[in-house]
C-alpha cells in the first residue's frame, strides 16, 4: 500500500542524497540552505507499490511531484496499454503543467510494474504564495524554479519541433520572447512565469495531439 513518510523521519544526509538528483532542489541548496530546508518542510515523501495511482486525470491538486526512485507510467486516460504515452524516470518533475495553467490533471500516472517500489517527493506548491511575495519563499528561489521550468519546456518543445517540422505548432514556442531586462528582478520573474505558462499551454496542445514525448525521444535529442 501507498506509504507517506513525514520529512522529519529522514536523516538530513539521506534527504540531501535523495534530492541531489533533482536540479531545482540541488540549485536551491547551493544558493540558500535555509530555503532548501523550507521547501523540504513543505514536502512529503510517498512510496507506491506497482499499479498504485500517483496522479488521477481530472483531479485538482496543489501538489507538485518529483520522482526520486522507481518508474511511473503515464496514461492519457485509462491505465490500459493503448493509453500508455510515456514514462517518468528519476529526477523528473511531473504535475507541473496542470499547476502552471490552473487546470485539472491532464493524465493518469501509475507506479509501473517494472519497479518494485516508486518513491516520490510531493511539494505543496502553496508554499510559493503569490508571485510577488518574497517570504517565506524568496524571489531567488522562485527565479531558480521558473528558469528551470522555462528551460525544460522550451527543450521539450524543440524535441517536438525536430520531429514535426511542418506542423502548425512547430515554431510557435520560438515566438514566445526571452527576457532581456535587469537580472534577478521581479520583472525577470514575471517574464519567466509568463513564458512558462505560455510554453506549458503549447506543450499541452502537442501532448493532446501526439501523446507525450517518450523518454527515448528526449534522450536522443539531448
Amino acid at each position: 500500500m501507498m506509504e507517506t513518510k513525514p520529512i522529519h523521519k529522514f536523516p538530513k544526509a539521506t534527504l540531501e542524497q535523495l534530492l541531489s538528483g533533482i536540479s531545482f532542489f540541488k540549485a536551491v541548496r547551493q544558493q540558500d540552505p535555509k530555503q532548501f530546508d523550507l521547501l523540504v518542510q513543505a514536502s512529503r515523501v510517498v512510496s507506491y507499490q506497482p499499479g498504485e495511482v500517483v496522479v488521477q486525470k481530472g483531479e485538482l491538486s496543489n501538489w507538485l511531484y518529483f520522482l526520486l526512485k522507481g518508474k511511473l507510467a503515464v496514461y492519457v486516460d485509462q491505465p490500459q496499454q493503448s493509453d500508455l504515452v510515456n514514462y517518468v524516470t528519476p529526477g523528473e518533475v511531473f504535475g507541473d503543467l496542470a499547476q502552471l495553467v490552473g487546470q485539472p490533471r491532464t493524465a493518469t500516472i501509475i507506479a509501473d510494474q517494472s519497479a518494485k517500489e516508486s518513491t516520490v517527493l510531493a511539494l505543496d506548491i502553496n508554499v510559493f504564495g503569490p508571485l510577488n511575495a518574497i517570504s517565506p519563499v524568496s524571489r531567488e528561489t522562485k527565479l531558480i524554479y521558473y528558469r528551470n521550468m522555462a528551460h525544460n519546456l522550451r527543450w521539450k518543445l524543440e524535441v517536438y519541433r525536430s520531429q514535426h517540422l511542418q506542423h502548425e505548432l512547430a515554431n510557435k514556442h520560438r515566438q514566445i520572447k526571452l527576457y532581456h531586462g535587469p537580472k534577478d528582478s521581479f520583472e525577470e520573474l514575471q517574464s519567466l512565469f509568463d513564458q512558462s505558462k505560455a510554453l506549458a499551454i503549447l506543450l499541452i496542445e502537442w501532448n493532446k495531439e501526439f501523446g507525450a514525448l517518450s523518454s527515448e525521444a528526449l534522450q536522443q535529442h539531448n
